[in-house]
């Protein structure tokens, strides 16, 4: 009986144990899983935040070009935290550096033949700038009377039209140009009619590079280039009418006509009629003294004007070489058409609510912005800026495709291109 009584107690005890054992490793376990709850908290909370660190830092030194201060990179980090990314590269820009150095490299190719990035500061790179700064709608570049210099309290050289020591002491005192350029009127610094201007292609600097002696055509080649993102082989089109082309161009190159029909129609039956928006204008320098037009000016036939070698207010350039065909044409003021309105390239995307023809640069520059091809070239030279390569896949290029409508939704802003590329690019 009591060895009964004992295996029962036994067994009882032996239960107890169990029971206890068994809630003891329990206990064990809820405390190594709180634990392990716990470091991961610890262990991997960092190396999330660590991600948003590295986002920022890469968001902010592609727009801006140099690092972030702490501060700034804690502000942008948190803006990525808080699913904020167009807020933060809106932050980034406000680096100084994004003007002075990513906005200056992105613009000065567009100011020199040789689309030398690091050329001096200038009229035209300075414009650009301060558009961008001021949220200006970005076609007004093309067509404005406007022009950026440092503001009068920086104690500069004068604005001149013929030198550029204004923006050259700009650069050379490391002025910040996100604070230290103001806009003012084209006309009231060049002495151009305020509707002969048209932003940056009659500022000083374009001036310089593209109606440097030739017929002006370079001013229409370069701007293609630069604010439409094609040269002119892509839009040759030897369907367009020949009427236009200039007397200085051959029709028999050689005593060849097939080449003038197979190659220089291409280009110049289109090309001329645009480039005669630009027959008032002019760069004057002395060639023997300044053979490179360090100190020429623009110049402008105003009405009533009469150039000698023409008899009318178009330039003495637009008449060279008449003899290599006689029977070409002949310019006698700035009407301009757009031939290529018709053709292959309507692939440019003109605005159909322009007429497509006009007086001047100012019309023609406003022919160039509203087209789909100049909103979809910001894009891609942003895009190759901040991302440092060109579009590639085609994830790429339907981004392309929506920043470019969404600039054309926002007022031509350029800030926010640089915003919404540099959110698709931070993560790479």
């Amino acid at each position: 009986m009591k060895r009964q009584l004992c295996t029962v107690k036994s067994q009882r005890f032996s239960n107890k144990f169990n029971v206890l054992r068994t809630q003891l490793r329990l206990n064990k376990t809820r405390a190594f899983l709180h634990k392990l709850t716990l470091g991961s908290i610890i262990v991997f909370a960092p190396l999330s935040h660590a991600g948003t660190l590295e986002q920022a830092k890469q968001l902010h030194d592609r727009i801006a070009g140099v690092p972030a201060s702490e501060q700034t990179l804690n502000d942008i980090a948190q803006l990525l935290d808080d699913s904020k990314p167009i807020e933060a590269a809106y932050l980034a820009m406000e680096t100084p550096a994004f003007y002075s150095t990513t906005l200056k490299l992105f613009a000065t190719p567009w100011t020199n033949i040789d689309q030398d990035s690091f050329a001096p500061l200038n009229d035209y790179s300075a414009t650009v700038i301060g558009a961008v700064r001021d949220d200006v709608d970005f076609r007004q570049v093309l067509q404005a009377d406007m022009v950026y210099v440092g503001k009068n309290s920086l104690n500069l050289p004068a604005y001149s039209t013929s030198n550029n020591q204004h923006y050259q002491s700009l650069e050379d005192q490391f002025i910040d140009l996100k604070d230290g350029l103001e806009r003012t009127s084209q006309s009231s610094l060049n002495g151009l009619p305020s509707d002969a201007t048209a932003g940056v292609l009659t500022s000083r600097a374009a001036a310089k590079a593209f109606f440097y002696l030739g017929t002006n055509r370079a001013m229409v080649r370069f701007t293609l280039m630069n604010h439409l993102c094609t040269d002119l082989e892509p839009l040759k089109d030897n369907t367009r009418s020949p009427d236009r082309i200039r007397q200085d161009v051959s029709r028999s190159p050689g005593g060849d006509s097939r080449l003038f029909i197979n190659n220089c129609l291409g280009c110049h039956s289109g090309m001329d009629p645009l480039a005669q928006a630009f027959a008032f204008y002019q760069y004057d320098f002395n060639l023997e003294a300044d053979p490179v037009g360090d100190n020429g000016a623009i110049a402008y036939n105003q009405s009533g004007q009469v150039d000698p070698d023409t008899g009318t207010r178009v330039q003495g350039k637009y008449h060279i070489n008449s003899t290599s065909f006689p029977y070409g044409y002949v310019t006698e003021d700035d009407e301009w058409h757009n031939y290529w309105r018709e053709g292959v390239n309507q692939k440019l995307g003109w605005d159909e609510t322009l007429e497509g023809k006009g007086f001047g640069a100012k019309s023609l520059g406003e022919e160039f912005a509203n087209s789909q091809a100049f909103a979809q070239c910001q894009v891609k030279k942003v895009f190759k800026t901040v991302c440092l390569r060109d579009a590639e896949s085609n994830e790429d290029i339907n981004q392309i495709a929506a920043t470019t409508e969404s600039f054309q939704q926002n007022s031509y802003q350029l800030k926010r291109v640089f915003a919404e590329v540099g959110k698709y690019c931070m993560g790479e």
